[in-house]
């Protein structure tokens, strides 16, 4: 049952990457590919009916971390306090910029609120990147299973490193970019007419930069964490999911080039998949490494709930997720095609 409930909590962490990622992506370009209030109007319509509900992605896997690791969300929610409490004040920034320029007329609180709305959503693709880099490069954890880290110390891996480091601003930036090419994607599958096509050109630009960190990011992990290899050649079925993300990033850049902006969209969605599966695969069954001692690190085992709490949680996960899966189907089925412009609100 701690396999099980690891696979749920990395495929709720996943579907929240894709789902809000898109929406973060098409509020990085927004400042840039929207030059006008109409076509700013037009992205926020694209993601309009669908961002506050992607977000619920993020409470779920959140409390489904808290039912089912109650000693990992303890200890990682107490030691990631600091950059916690900024994302959570990005997300309402964010929430705020989309939602209040709807009801403003005046266009010096439209572009104020234009302002929040992307810087906050560069930020959190930022910050949500470096998170990831601290699960994968390890945190400072104690035998009692705390930690506590600085936002930065002298920016060098070590046995006591801070939030930010050459690695996580690394995987921060690399989620940027990643995020910023999936938004763009996103934008010309919804929009039409120059909007459309200068957020594909967007995506165009940003896929080598995409490819080239990569590579880099791959690298500098096998650096940062050698033991990430042990998965793959014990199980060398792991050596697919590489694979797949290179492959993924083709199908990216040839779709895009043949103005295929389904193909592309989705390709963008394998890759970010690829790439978490892949750090999910190297770490387990250690789910928050420890920098200090590697005897300190947390696994599925030694943070799980009861076996008795576990199946029952699997059940009503089960029925909640079915409820789920079907408002996320209609919401999307009825939000189909390209957004046009009619009324008034976004």
């Amino acid at each position: 049952m701690e396999t099980v409930w690891f696979v749920i909590v990395a495929v709720m962490i996943a579907a929240y990457v894709v789902l809000d990622g898109f929406d973060l992506g098409a509020g990085i370009i927004y400042l840039v590919v929207a030059r006008t209030t109409e076509e700013r109007r037009k992205i926020l319509r694209s993601i309009g009916p669908v961002w506050d509900g992607n977000e619920v992605w993020l409470l779920a896997a959140g409390g489904t971390l808290y039912f089912a690791y109650p000693l990992l969300y303890a200890s990682a929610f107490s030691g990631f306090y600091l950059p916690l409490m900024i994302v959570l004040w990005l997300l309402m920034l964010r929430g705020i910029g989309i939602e209040l320029r709807a009801h403003m007329d005046n266009p010096v609180w439209q572009g104020f609120f234009d302002v929040i709305f992307s810087v906050s959503s560069a930020l959190l693709a930022i910050f949500f990147g470096a998170a990831l880099g601290n699960v994968i490069r390890g945190v400072p954890l104690g035998s009692d299973g705390y930690f506590f880290e600085p936002l930065w110390t002298n920016f060098q891996i070590g046995p006591h490193p801070g939030i930010l480091d050459w690695y996580t601003i690394m995987t921060g930036v690399v989620a940027l970019v990643t995020l910023t090419a999936h938004g763009a994607l996103y934008v010309s599958l919804k929009t039409d007419g120059e909007l459309g096509q200068r957020a594909r050109r967007a995506a165009a630009a940003a896929w080598p930069v995409q490819l080239l960190l990569t590579l880099v990011s791959l690298v500098a992990t096998w650096f940062v964490r050698p033991s990430i290899k042990e998965n793959y050649l014990s199980h060398p079925v792991g050596f697919l999911i590489p694979v797949i993300v290179v492959g993924s990033l083709v199908v990216m850049r040839l779709a895009t080039r043949d103005g295929k902006e389904l193909r592309a969209f989705l390709a963008s969605c394998v890759y970010i998949t690829g790439m978490l599966v892949g750090a999910v695969y190297a770490l387990y069954p250690v789910v928050l490494p420890a920098s200090t001692n590697p005897a300190y690190s947390l696994t599925i085992y030694s943070t799980a709930a009861g076996h008795h709490g576990l199946v029952v949680g699997l059940v009503w996960w089960t029925i909640g997720m079915v409820l789920t899966l079907g408002y996320f189907v209609y919401i999307y089925r009825m939000f189909r095609g390209k957004v046009q412009l009619d009324g008034g609100g976004y």
